[in-house]
């Protein structure tokens, strides 16, 4: 399943296969697919991520982090776009800044190169039997 943040990107879950010396590992590693359309940002270059058409996007779920933040729906939207919002200005100004997603990675620039760096315990959270695997082609 993946989760759309309209305005910077898709977060998902996939499925990869690699070959061991012995055997053959299914991987489930966390990609990023930065929404390049809307934040116009033709200056930096990224890292290609293709999310398969077979995993499933849903759209933020502001009702669920309205009731585990106890702030209304509506101002968890708002709080979310206008923060999305700042972070594409702040990029369009030069200023490249983290952006920190908690238990997840950061969103960061260097040189121009703008990625998504996961956390190792994101990584190994999603797979447990092949971790250092996952970690490697991540």
């Amino acid at each position: 399943q993946g989760v759309l943040l309209t305005g910077l990107g898709t977060f998902a879950m996939v499925q990869e296969r690699f070959h061991g010396e012995e055997e053959v590992y299914v991987v489930r590693r966390p990609v990023f697919q930065l929404d390049w359309d809307t934040l116009c940002l033709q200056e930096f270059t990224f890292p290609s991520v293709v999310i398969p058409g077979n995993i499933k996007i849903k759209p933020l779920n502001y009702r669920q982090l309205s009731r585990v933040t106890s702030f209304p729906q509506y101002v968890v939207e708002d709080c979310v776009q206008e923060t999305i919002l700042l972070y594409s200005l702040q990029l369009r100004d030069g200023q490249c800044l983290p952006f920190v997603f908690k238990a997840i990675g950061v969103l960061c620039c260097k040189d121009d190169v703008l990625c998504m760096r996961f956390y190792p315990s994101c990584i190994t959270g999603l797979e447990s039997k092949a971790g250092r695997i996952a970690l490697l082609h991540t």
